[in-house]
Parts: C-alpha cells; sequence; structure tokens
C-alpha cells in the first residue's frame, strides 16, 4: 500500500459525503428567465432556432410568468419583437407610452407585483437599421444615441420595470441613464449593465426571435472584440463608476476569464447572459442524443457560479427550476 499522507477520493467516497462537501450549488435564487413578447392574443409561436423557446402575445406571457412565479423564479428579462411596420432610423416606437412593450410591463406588474421585471434598453429591436445606435452615413452614432436611450428608458421605468438594463454598449451610457432617472424621480429603478458584451457569433438564435440583424455592417464598432481582457475591465471600472448596480458578461460560456475577473474585481453583483446560441447548442445535441440534457446543462450553471456569477441569465431557467423542485 502507498504511504500517502492524502487521499483526496475519500471525499468523493459517498454521495452524501460529495454531497456536503460540494462547494458550488446553482439555486432558483441565481436565475433570470428571458421572454420575447410579441402583439396579438393566443400566440404561442416556436422560434425554430431555439427548440422550446416561444414568442408569446401578452395573454401568454402571463400565463408564463404565472409559472416562473410558482417555480420561484425571482426575475424575468423582457425583450419585445416589434412589426417592421413599426420600426424607423430613430426607434420612435420604444418610447411610445401604449406601446407592446410599456403595456406588457404594466400587465406583469399589475398581476404580479412581487415579480422583478429587468427591461432591455436598446434600439436595435425597434430600429430600421437593425443597430443598437442612431446611424449616420453609415457610422453608429454614440452621443445622439443617448437621447433616444433615456427617453426609452423613461417609458419603462414609467411602465414599472424594476431593473433597466441597457445593452446597446455606447459609451457613457450607464452615467447618462443614472442622471435621467434621478431627475424623474425613478432613484429606485436599478441599471443592470451589460458591462463586456462581446461582439460574438453567439447570437444568432436571439436575432432569429426578434429579427433584428443589422441592415448593413456588423457590430464591431460598439460591442466588444471577442480577443480581449483589459478593455473589459476599463469597461466595468467606468459602469462602476457612472452608477451600474450590477454589471454583466455576455456570452457567457467563452468568457469565463472575463466573468472571473469580474467576479474578483467588482465592487456590485456580477451577472452572466447564457446566450441563445449557448443555449440551441446543447438543445441541439441533446435532441441528436449525443448529451444528457439535465447534467450537461447544470454543469454548465455551476461553471458559471464557480467563475463568480451572481446572477445567470439564461433560457434554461425554467427547466432549471422545475428540475431543482423534484430534487
Amino acid at each position: 500500500m502507498l504511504d500517502l499522507s492524502r487521499r483526496p477520493r475519500r471525499n468523493r467516497r459517498t454521495e452524501n459525503i460529495r454531497r456536503m462537501l460540494r462547494e458550488t450549488k446553482i439555486s432558483v435564487d441565481d436565475l433570470v428567465m428571458p421572454l420575447f413578447v410579441c402583439e396579438g392574443e393566443r400566440i404561442r409561436e416556436p422560434i425554430s432556432s431555439m427548440p422550446g423557446i416561444y414568442r408569446l402575445s401578452k395573454d401568454e406571457i402571463l400565463k408564463e410568468c404565472k409559472e416562473l412565479y410558482q417555480l420561484r423564479i425571482p426575475a424575468i428579462v423582457l425583450f419585445p419583437v416589434i412589426p417592421e411596420t413599426k420600426k424607423d432610423p430613430f426607434a420612435k416606437e420604444s418610447f411610445n407610452t401604449e406601446g407592446l412593450y410599456p403595456s406588457t410591463i404594466k400587465m406583469i406588474k399589475q398581476e404580479l407585483p412581487e415579480l422583478t421585471i429587468i427591461t432591455d434598453v436598446a434600439m436595435d429591436p425597434y430600429s430600421s437599421d437593425g443597430h443598437d445606435g442612431l446611424v449616420k452615413n453609415g457610422e453608429i452614432l454614440n452621443d445622439e444615441t443617448l437621447e433616444i436611450l433615456g427617453k426609452m428608458a423613461l417609458v419603462q421605468a414609467k411602465a414599472g420595470a424594476d431593473i433597466i438594463a441597457p445593452s446597446d454598449m455606447m459609451d457613457g451610457r450607464v452615467k447618462y441613464l443614472r442622471k435621467i432617472l434621478d431627475q424623474e424621480g425613478f432613484t429606485n429603478v436599478g441599471i443592470l449593465s451589460y458591462t463586456a458584451k462581446y461582439a460574438s457569433s453567439f447570437y444568432g438564435p436571439f436575432r432569429d426571435a426578434l429579427d433584428s440583424s443589422p441592415r448593413f455592417g456588423d457590430k464591431k464598432t460598439y460591442q466588444m472584440d471577442p480577443a480581449n481582457l483589459r478593455e473589459a475591465l476599463l469597461e466595468l471600472e467606468l459602469d462602476i463608476e457612472e452608477g451600474a448596480d450590477i454589471v454583466m458578461v455576455k456570452p457567457g460560456l467563452p468568457y469565463l476569464d472575463v466573468l472571473r475577473e469580474f467576479s474578483l474585481k467588482s465592487r456590485v453583483p456580477v451577472a452572466v447572459y447564457n446566450v441563445s446560441g449557448e443555449y440551441s447548442m446543447l438543445k441541439a445535441a441533446s435532441m441528436q442524443g449525443w448529451l444528457d440534457y439535465e447534467k450537461t446543462v447544470m454543469e454548465v450553471m455551476l461553471s458559471f457560479k464557480r467563475a463568480g456569477a451572481d446572477i445567470i441569465l439564461t433560457y434554461h431557467a425554467k427547466e432549471i427550476a422545475q428540475w431543482l423542485s423534484k430534487n
């Protein structure tokens, strides 16, 4: 027999020992469920590139939110599917107080006041150009975009948003939005900033869901270069200085190193967005019988928590909550 002072396998010997000593655990409290709302009634339209995820009309969204609330999921993040006829270069529909998005927020808050609603602040769902900023002569304008984002954020706050989430990656938007919200009396509305949003190839199914792909070019002048980490830490420093309540890394799996750095350096909670492409990969592989879906999903969630995420935005949220409730 070997003379070993340490035998780490002793702590792995039985399921109860492993469970007792487990360092990282997933809770329903960690989860935020993204939802897509569309116009109409009794609509539950499958998104072909995201099996199990749907575009939902307001009545169906409310049903879904009630199910999520029963599963004790604390929050949703809501995205609007805007018809092409309502899109224009200035995203005017985004500050229509009677539009699809604010009316959905109001409805959910009236029925489920305790459910936390996170709202998306960006032009691309409403823009005929499909970009997150105002376009002029092929250039994405930064400072001029902030005024539009401010109007959008106020409409969302007035409708009942608990937390607004600017996903545009314009410089200075956190400071600008915090000032606008505070001036209008919405000091209790939080800001979850898409702090390190990379120009990723993993967003394709999401853009299918919203039909929000850019009509020309790409988003590389405002979303981050996937090769950069120091730049992400600069964005982190700026967002915290400007008043972000929560910072986020997006996507998740290819950027676990960035997430880890954020968790070590951030003075505010850190979120990660497990994006559509990451979701669809596991779904597709499991549908082919190549992976055990539940086990691989939970392994991915553990990787986010182990890297330091406080909050996980994931399309798996409802399924995870169901699995946790059974176990």
